[in-house]
């Protein structure tokens, strides 16, 4: 069987990890037909958008996508690519799972954790209102009438938390750990500040958890939950968040497994996924062959595993495990203190883990 899949390069250091990655997929022996679509900064000027409309028609019409990274602006441009992804196609499932693999420096071993994130809505909707404009001195002297008094040099963004996409994602989590043999279920959030919001939220995760008896579930205030993974990640297991807490922890929890290197990332939605690394597209290293490409190859694991290629999945990332465990053909990120100069490149990443797989 030959598989079509929406490969979108990235800008910035995007297409060294996707050509790597790309390899290594192909010798899996799993047969792809890679429909190649740009996005990003590099086309902008042909197309007046980062996400022309052709690239969203290509994932819809090919379902599964795998997918660089892309720059956003930090403070001004264009919003997120990605956030305009999961939002035109319904993605409203980030998964991160954060998993050790010996060799790695960290201080921790034996780590395996989810992150379970919801997509669509909290602060990452994009309901913003600049400071200085009209639409925000409406909103300013609304809610003033309403007797909260905000700064008119302020600017504000609205935090949206649904009670339906709170139960869909919160149910993602509990199914998830029960298919993939999970033991718990932590529910994140900042309910005892944010009542009617992550007060929501919370409420539809308890709600929910009772239909599951066989998954153990709690619920953890974020800034403890921060503290409580950098003490003792093992008591946690599948953890469920809203939009900014699961972004936030999952950078923490990649960095209990030796960074975002290791790190790989799938957006779900009904019928349609994106596979991509959580890093992103570390611009000023473009075209010097030195980024770690297996946060990359990890995400395409997450693909084969997600298009029933199950053997094939096993076979990479088992093959990826070994060449980080014998430490000999990896990036700098990943050598030990004080063997930096021993670093290989990205291609050479990809090409050891390739006879790994042979």
């Amino acid at each position: 069987m030959t598989h079509t899949i929406t490969l979108i390069p990235g800008d910035g250091t995007g297409p060294e990890l996707t050509e790597a990655t790309q390899r290594v997929l192909e010798a899996t022996g799993v047969k792809f037909e890679w429909d190649i679509q740009h996005a990003g900064v590099d086309v902008m000027a042909e197309y007046g958008t980062p996400l022309p409309a052709h690239v969203l028609d290509s994932i819809r019409r090919n379902r599964v996508a795998l997918k660089g990274p892309i720059t956003t602006p930090v403070g001004s441009g264009f919003r997120s690519v990605n956030v305009a992804l999961r939002k035109e196609l319904e993605l409203y499932c980030c998964l991160r799972p954060c998993k050790s693999y010996a060799g790695v420096p960290s201080p921790y071993s034996d780590i395996d954790l989810v992150i379970v994130r919801e997509n669509m809505e909290d602060l990452y909707a994009g309901i913003e209102f600049e400071k200085g404009t009209p639409n925000a001195a409406k909103l300013i002297e609304f809610i003033g009438g309403l007797g909260a008094e905000i700064r008119p040099d302020s600017g504000i963004s609205i935090k949206p938390i649904s009670e339906a996409r709170s139960r869909r994602i919160v149910t993602f989590a509990f199914e998830y750990a029960r298919s993939h043999g999970r033991r718990k279920v932590t529910a994140v959030h900042k309910a005892n500040i944010m009542k009617f919001s992550d007060g929501l939220y919370l409420a539809m995760a308890r709600e929910v958890a009772r239909d599951y008896p066989d998954i153990e579930f709690e619920d953890r205030i974020v800034d403890a939950m921060s503290m409580q993974l950098v003490k003792n990640p093992r008591q946690f297991d599948v953890m469920v968040c809203p939009n900014l807490y699961g972004d936030i922890l999952s950078d923490l929890c990649a960095g209990l497994v030796g960074g975002l290197g290791v790190a790989p990332g799938a957006n779900l939605g009904d019928g349609i996924a994106i596979f991509e690394p959580t890093h992103g597209s570390a611009p000023k290293y473009k075209g010097m062959n030195k980024v770690n490409p297996m946060a990359q190859m990890l995400s395409a694991v997450l693909m084969l595993r997600h298009i029933g290629e199950e053997q094939a999945a096993n076979r990479m990332e088992a093959a990826i495990a070994a060449v980080i465990a014998e430490g000999r053909y990896v990036t700098y990120d990943i050598k030990s203190e004080g063997r930096q100069n021993e670093a290989v490149g990205t291609a050479q990443v990809a090409d050891a883990v390739i006879e790994k797989l042979k």
